[in-house]
């Protein structure tokens, strides 16, 4: 017999009721998710965005922090400074430098990678209920980070060059009609994660003006600059006004283990973040960022950079030919001119959400494109990513990512289910238009 003493509470989690509201806002990064099963040897993973590190001159990099623990152990594992080393300060405005930013050391300030510079500019500036602007799609790490602050992220129209500078001007002023408060528009312009748009140089001016005029600040993340595949890379946003608060990370052009990024910001913007970042972690990792200061100082990182080109731009380009072959008629992608990641539109009907299931089970893992709003736009949108994959195996990913596709549209003609015309034949043409 059960009385009402021997009752036991069967939830799950028994300290769900002191929690902190902010914790409503926190969810799952879908590529995050995606991790065990894209990592099974049988699987084909399109979806995640490693970089390939293969390259990497590791006998060389491991002699170098070597020789640093045996000449400065003691510095390189104790604490460090909050804004980060002078020396690593200085060396990444040579970084910077290469797309066009001029600027002064005691402006940047290290992170823990450019994720936790995403984290710290959006404690310092941001309320619950306050509005980021967002291009459409947009980083999925940005935002988780931005709706754990209880946010309100609002998406920004796109066209094929990117943010939309007419469609930002109308958002602005709906919001502001509505009695919303914007705290800032947050821009990949670089090969966009994930779409792999890049906004043209007087896209970026038409966007600066507009953000200007409406009082709107600009932070500019550009992981991806350096990497570009077909011509030399495009000055940066902050490169044209010096308020813009710009993020950089070593993990897309060195090595992600390290976790070192950065944020070049305003002076006065710099003393909340350094105070912030202090609250947080004392100070950023010290011995990764004498690792990567050493790895700056004694290899060719711009000559490991062009190796990198390289090796993506074959990859890139084995994709977007294996697409061409293979896609049914109705599917669109992008062209990325850099980067790591191709945007595919499915025909008409088709639910990338629905079908990442019966993707797992042909050995294949893609991103469904809601990851990527705010919203629950990209229901017919895939990330596919090429970095990581070998050329070879990059095929064998879209020949099975198409079977899928061309699966999914036999099973609509099958159940009569309304969609624009298709044809489930592989095209023996062109294929669309890559642009």
């Amino acid at each position: 017999m059960v009385t009402e003493h021997s009752r036991h509470d069967t939830r799950l989690d028994r300290f769900v009721d002191s929690y902190s509201q902010r914790t409503n806002g926190m969810r799952v990064s879908a590529v995050r998710a995606l991790f065990a099963v894209a990592n099974r040897p049988e699987i084909v993973s399109l979806a995640g965005g490693m970089p390939n590190i293969k390259d990497l001159p590791l006998p060389e990099i491991a002699g170098s922090i070597a020789d640093m623990i045996t000449s400065n152990g003691t510095q390189v594992m104790q604490y460090g400074s909050g804004q980060g080393e002078p020396a690593l300060r200085e060396q990444i405005l040579d970084v910077m430098a290469l797309e066009g930013i001029t600027a002064h050391a005691d402006d940047v300030v290290i992170t823990a990678g450019s994720q936790q510079g995403l984290d710290l500019v959006t404690r310092i500036f941001c309320d619950p209920g306050d509005v980021i602007l967002a291009e459409s799609p947009s980083y999925v790490g940005a935002l988780g980070t931005f709706l754990s602050y209880q946010t309100e992220v609002v998406h920004v129209g796109s066209d094929e060059d990117g943010l939309d500078p007419t469609a930002l001007r109308e958002t602005v002023a709906r919001l502001k009609k509505a009695g919303k408060r914007i705290k800032f528009l947050y821009t990949i312009p670089n090969f966009n994660n994930p779409s792999g748009k890049t906004q043209p140089w007087e896209r970026r001016l038409d966007i600066l003006s507009v953000c200007a005029e409406e009082g709107v600040l600009v932070v500019e993340d550009n992981p991806y600059g350096l990497l570009t595949l077909d011509a030399d890379p495009i000055p940066a946003m902050r490169s044209a006004d010096a308020d813009v608060i710009y993020l950089g990370s070593f993990s897309k052009t060195f090595a992600p283990g390290f976790r070192v990024g950065w944020v070049l910001a305003p002076h006065a913007v710099r003393e909340k973040l350094v105070l912030a970042q202090e609250s947080a972690t004392l100070c950023p990792p010290v011995f990764s960022q004498f690792a990567i200061s050493t790895y700056l100082a004694t290899q060719d990182w711009q000559g490991q950079i062009e190796i990198y080109r390289d090796m993506y731009r074959e990859r890139r380009d084995t994709m977007l030919h294996a697409l061409a072959e293979e896609m049914p008629d109705g599917a669109s992608w992008t062209r990325p001119a850099g980067g790591f990641f191709v945007w595919v539109t499915l025909p008409e009907g088709l639910d990338s959400q629905a079908m990442l299931p019966r993707g797992v089970n042909a050995r294949v893992a893609f991103v469904p494109g809601g990851a990527f709003y705010a919203d629950g736009q990209g229901a017919r949108n895939v990330r596919l990513s090429y970095c990581f994959p070998p050329a070879d195996r990059i095929r064998i990913g879209v020949q099975r990512f198409a079977d899928v596709v061309r699966r999914e549209l036999e099973v609509m003609d099958t159940f009569g289910i309304d969609a624009s015309p298709h044809e489930l034949r592989r095209p023996t043409g062109p294929g669309p238009d890559l642009t």
